[in-house]
């Protein structure tokens, strides 16, 4: 099955590379330059604006932007093989989001080895095969989303966070800041925070039914906040809140944006939700790529901004900046 899939993944990379070799805009006579972006998964709403980012930064560039990666975000081994194909196909340079930061320290290593560097965006990767890491602060992202929950419970009360899954850097890191930050309240007690949501909104719904069941009794949820770390868990903790009846009547904060989780921020479902750059992460990926390949300098750590929004800034400007799409989903939400 592996090889199957090893020999479909090399036939698509060879439609996506069969730009190589050709002039570039400028038409001085160089190689147009191919950079392959690799994300976590192609199916979130997350994945699509970094999409939308690296190939505006490719546009910019005037360098072919290969766009490959896993259908779902716990398919390690499809990640392996896609940055293995890349390397054998002979990009010029690699943006990749890693699954695990241990389980892709290997690829990295052999497309270093293959003369192809690489930078990471979204999640940190182990050792230092990798020319820049790209991503929000992820650890101060938890933190806000931390303080929200203790703002709304005034202080004092009772907590639950959802994880999403093992040896994902940017949620542990955001996890961490989370907890970081409830341990400054120490009227906050956390009722769990060990339960994992896994890789899919399926699975997340899922585990979230589990957990809310836990904490029910006669009718009543023994929980004032819960935490979700990123797109898929908080889909599918907003879910089962309003499967189990207790959407808007618990205190939610989640992180990411999508259609369904700006609709329940707006509904009172959710109250706050802690926003990354996504477009923004995919745009300086390449361009820090496209400028390490022309040898010029690039810093090794780029942070592309975090910010937590509540229902009264769905109305700003820069929330807007953030949400291309907010004002077609806020128009779907009322």
């Amino acid at each position: 099955m592996r090889k199957s899939i090893t020999l479909l993944l090399c036939v698509a990379a060879a439609g996506f590379l069969s730009a190589c070799g050709k002039s570039d805009p400028a038409g001085d006579g160089q190689k147009k330059l191919t950079i392959a972006v690799i994300p976590k998964g192609t199916t979130h709403e997350f994945w699509l604006s970094v999409k939308a980012g690296a190939e505006r930064g490719g546009a910019e560039c005037g360098c072919e932007v290969v766009w490959v990666g896993p259908e779902k975000e716990d398919d390690r081994n499809q990640q392996i093989d896609i940055v293995n194909n890349m390397v054998i196909k002979g990009v010029d340079g690699i943006v990749l989001a890693p699954l695990d930061k241990h389980a892709l320290v290997a690829p990295v290593a052999k497309a270093k080895a293959a003369g192809i560097p690489v930078v990471v965006i979204d999640s940190a990767l182990e050792g230092e095969d990798y020319i820049s890491f790209v991503a929000t602060d992820n650890f101060k992202g938890g933190q806000l989303g931390g303080k929200r929950c203790a703002e709304l419970l005034g202080g004092k009360g009772k907590a639950i966070m959802l994880r999403y899954q093992e040896n994902s850097a940017s949620t542990e890191n955001r996890e961490a800041g989370w907890m970081d930050e409830i341990k400054k309240h120490p009227d906050v007690q956390v009722l769990s925070e060990e339960q994992r949501a896994g890789a899919t909104k399926e699975s997340a719904q899922t585990a979230a039914e589990n957990l809310l069941d836990r904490f029910t009794k006669d009718g009543a949820l023994a929980c004032d906040v819960i935490f979700c770390p990123n797109e898929s868990s908080a889909y599918g903790m907003l879910m089962a809140l309003r499967n189990k009846r207790f959407a808007g009547k618990v205190k939610y904060v989640g992180f990411d944006a999508s259609k369904a989780l700006i609709t329940g921020l707006y509904r009172d479902e959710i109250h706050g939700l802690v926003l990354q750059d996504p477009e923004k992460m995919g745009y300086l990926g390449v361009k820090t790529m496209f400028a390490h390949l022309h040898k010029k300098p690039v810093d090794k750590r780029v942070d592309t901004g975090v910010k937590l929004i509540t229902k009264e800034d769905l109305s700003r400007g820069e929330t807007k900046a953030l949400v291309p799409q907010l004002d077609e989903w806020l128009k779907d939400a009322k």
